[in-house]
């Protein structure tokens, strides 16, 4: 019986245990990239109407709420608001800016959006005021009056 000699064994390569969660979460977060976008490939545009995750910040304040949005890259003729009853609804689109080089990745979303915020109140339709500034969208709110009861003397 003949013993393995050095020469005879396959290198073996060190376990990192680093490289495997790294691997793992690049599969998860291409299948969910995949999943939220509806399948298309990095570096195609999306044609069809897209949901995005975008973060939203709504703050009440004594007589308003506050929403902002954030829409980088999105032109101010490019974005739609309506409010019906106390749900807001964002669209538009991003477009895709002209490149001069080849396009290797992309991650950032074009094409049609739209967000729909729901407001914890009722809303003053005609005093909803809209900013859009480096790339936030700000929306003022102002709540609705209600009447409060109130006493009404019987005049002599």
């Amino acid at each position: 019986m003949a013993l393995p000699t050095r020469g005879d064994r396959p290198m073996l390569a060190r376990w990192d245990p680093f490289r495997e969660i790294e691997d793992a979460w690049s599969k998860m977060g291409s299948l969910l990239g995949d999943v939220v976008s509806g399948g298309a490939p990095e570096g195609r545009t999306f044609g069809t109407l897209t949901s995005m995750v975008t973060p939203v910040d709504v703050e009440e304040t004594d007589d308003a709420f506050v929403v902002e949005l954030d829409l980088p890259g999105v032109a101010r003729e490019d974005v739609m608001i309506d409010l019906r009853d106390n749900e807001l609804v964002v669209s538009g689109e991003i477009r895709e800016r002209e490149r001069t080089g080849k396009l290797r990745r992309q991650t950032r979303r074009v094409g049609r959006f739209e967000h729909r915020v729901t407001l914890p109140g009722e809303v003053d339709p005609d005093s909803v005021r809209a900013t859009l500034r480096d790339g936030v969208l700000t929306l003022q709110c102002a709540k609705r009056q209600v009447s409060h009861p109130k006493r009404i003397e019987i005049e002599p």
